[in-house]
């Protein structure tokens, strides 16, 4: 049977080295693309043959498809796979494709010009007999209507693109009030994400589960569904946690979702990899069952009493990675055959599902900051044992996918997502260990990420009891947020003990050179100064003539005993034992437990003597990123809490708001400058 020989990859990062490890396994060879940012990227060097194709941002690069089929027909590509993000759902790219005798690996265009747009998508449902939410789909875009409308639908209702996804131009609104301003703030990141405002409006349910199916089509007009996925857990409308299958699923509503899936697909004559995602109410996921979200619950069509359909996403997705563990398949695999004009490889019934799978996405931003995304270098990133994707004869337990190495950087020019960590267990119990397990170890310094958070989540009494729905997060907020699970005396311990260990490291022949403190009477004395969440602490190392430690922190007096080696610090304090991996980097001290992981600056106390720390009357961007407004001029009296300016980082807007009351005394920047972290956006006045 006929099958490409090479094919150029559209994308970058995990998704690009993810598709070239399934190709290389396929003996085809493999083409791809970069930026100027992506010049040295992972997924350069994962293909065989790599094509420069503009700037760093992905205006410039990635969103050129003109410049990615000239790229392909340069190298002699037969076929292009868009991976997932950028040109993926972009209708004309893959009519383009058609144009110069490439083979999209992907629906045709008329499927994902018809899924596309979600208001033509909802009314082509409604045909199909697929249940929809109650809302506006329609092509009016007055936004006087659009407020009408979602007074008559009732409030809290939730705005989305018309042509989004991943969470971009997306808001809740919960009163008419705040209706207008988050219109227009949707408007503007539909814009700059997908090139068209247009939105709908729809109720938003109040404890929803969010469960997907991925569903497959081939060119002969088989359809097959392959299960389904829990992507209920989620901050800012994007997914944090996904898993199969999902908890309290019982097997007469999968078979229906499955049919209701697959009737969406027929429905277009689909062809390729694809998800039917559903908004789902009253699932039992833990022995709980969710409170309805209102009458609307029960005002369904007749292919299922609690599930509505939200919209159709043409192509892989990002959690495709928990499908393939518990069906042993390679989706990519299949993506590639249907492509080439091969039949499916499986009928329905002869999927069969296997134990339990969850998968996190890694990525760098600040959960207690309100998840702003972060940039920076990744000074250390230390994995679990694991493998990259690989087909096995018995599931993969742990299994990365990432496209970067430690020492690369993360930009403020594409999504914050590092990498997925993706388990697999007998049963949810074990996944849910597994995971936990494999997120302590974990390790990134370098920048902020939500490795901790993501362990916050996993091991919080709604995920681990199945009580799901896409506001966990928030219900969850006090056990989630801020958690310090090593402690002051550990952080302060393992620090002390990594600065014996370097001075030690740094001792000759030379008996002077000897750091351990020997006095020859009565026991040494060593006072140390640190910075632990944003307080100031000290502490007092006391050595005596047998060895022996003790640290003095406040009042306590707790005996201390440490021994390092290659596999890191065994601290014993106060009788209790640790084993911990300690990182410095400068001043700051990272350190690593099965607990928890944190960090704490070892402050030089003579190198700062008699500096300033506070500065007052200053507002910074938190995140390096473009001003897209401002919403005070000079000379405005604000208030604690109000919007100053919006900045986009990341392809997300971000609301900068007043820390105080104060007046506004100079803006700094115009709308559309580039700022860097911490550059002063405006000063204020008390």
């Amino acid at each position: 049977m006929f099958m490409f020989k090479k094919i150029l990859i559209a994308n970058r990062g995990e998704i690009a080295s993810r598709v070239a490890a399934t190709a290389r396994r396929m003996a085809i060879k493999t083409v791809a693309v970069y930026s100027d940012a992506d010049a040295d990227a992972k997924h350069v060097t994962a293909c065989d043959e790599a094509v420069h194709i503009g700037g760093s941002a992905p205006k410039d690069s990635y969103l050129r498809w003109q410049r990615i089929i000239a790229a392909a027909q340069a190298t002699g590509a037969d076929a292009i796979h868009p991976g997932y993000g950028f040109l993926s759902e972009n209708e004309e790219f893959a009519q383009a494709c058609a144009e110069a005798g490439l083979v999209f690996i992907g629906p045709p265009a008329s499927a994902i010009k018809a899924m596309g747009l979600k208001a033509e998508s909802k009314r082509l449902m409604e045909k199909a007999g697929v249940p929809l939410v109650p809302g506006y789909h329609g092509s009016d875009q007055n936004p006087a209507l659009l407020q009408r409308e979602a007074d008559r639908i009732g409030y809290p209702v939730l705005i989305k693109a018309s042509a989004g996804g991943g969470g971009k131009g997306m808001r809740a609104v919960d009163t008419s009030e705040d209706f207008a301003a988050a219109l227009a703030s949707c408007q503007r990141e539909a814009i700059n994400s997908f090139g068209d405002d247009a939105v709908l409006i729809e109720k938003y349910a109040q404890r929803p589960r969010h469960i997907e199916i991925q569903i497959f089509g081939d060119t002969q007009g088989n359809y097959v569904h392959l299960f389904e996925r829990d992507c209920s857990v989620q901050r800012r409308h994007q997914k944090v946690l996904e898993e199969a299958p999902a908890p309290g699923m019982t097997e007469a509503m999968r078979q229906q979702m499955g049919e209701a899936a697959v009737a969406a697909a027929r429905a277009v004559h689909y062809v390729g990899a694809g998800t039917v995602e559903f908004i789902v109410e009253n699932l039992d996921g833990g022995g709980k069952s969710a409170p309805s979200g209102g009458s609307e619950a029960h005002a369904v069509a007749s292919v299922g009493a609690n599930f509505y359909f939200m919209e159709m996403n043409t192509r892989l997705q990002v959690e495709h990675p928990v499908t393939e563990a518990i069906t042993g398949l390679d989706l990519v695999e299949w993506q590639l055959r249907v492509a080439a004009g091969q039949p499916l490889p499986l009928k329905q019934a002869q999927l069969r599902r296997q134990g339990h799978a969850i998968e996190a996405r890694i990525c760098a931003e600040s959960p207690d900051n309100q998840f702003l995304p972060a940039t920076g270098t990744l000074q250390v990133y230390r994995q679990p044992v694991c493998t990259r994707f690989e087909r096995a004869d018995g599931p993969v337990h742990v299994r990365i996918d990432d496209g970067v190495r430690e020492g690369d950087a993360i930009s403020p020019y594409y999504d914050s997502m590092v990498a997925k960590l993706i388990v697999h267990g007998d049963s949810r119990e074990q996944a849910l260990a597994r995971m936990d397990q494999a997120l302590s170890e974990f390790h990134i310094v370098g920048l902020q990420t939500n490795v901790q958070f993501l362990r916050h989540v996993v091991q919080s009494q709604s995920f681990a009891k199945a009580d799901l729905d896409t506001a966990l997060i928030p219900r969850e907020a006090g056990v989630l947020f801020h958690q310090e699970k090593l402690g002051l005396p550990v952080a302060v311990a393992a620090a002390v003990a990594l600065t014996l260990e370097e001075e030690k490291s740094r001792e000759t022949a030379d008996p002077f050179s000897r750091t351990d403190g020997w006095r020859l009477h009565g026991p040494s004395q060593r006072r140390f100064e640190f910075e632990f969440h944003g307080e100031t602490q000290a502490a007092q190392l006391a050595r005596a003539h047998d060895g022996t430690l003790q640290l003095a922190l406040g009042d306590a007096r707790l005996p201390m005993h440490y021994s390092a080696t290659a596999k890191g610090l065994q601290l014993e304090l106060d009788g209790q034992r640790w084993r911990l991996q300690t990182y410095r980097r400068g001043e700051v001290v990272h350190v690593f437990g099965a607990t928890g992981a944190t960090q704490i600056t070892e402050i030089d106390l003579l190198a700062h003597a008699g500096v300033a720390q506070h500065e007052a009357g200053r507002l910074t961007a938190p995140m390096p990123g473009k001003v897209v407004s401002f919403q005070v001029k000079a000379g405005d009296t604000v208030s604690r809490g109000q919007a100053l300016a919006v900045m986009e980082a990341m392809k997300m807007e971000h609301t900068i708001a007043a820390p105080a009351d104060g007046v506004v005394a100079e803006i700094l920047y115009a709308p559309g400058d580039q700022v860097l972290e911490g550059a002063e956006l405006l000063t204020m006045a008390a």
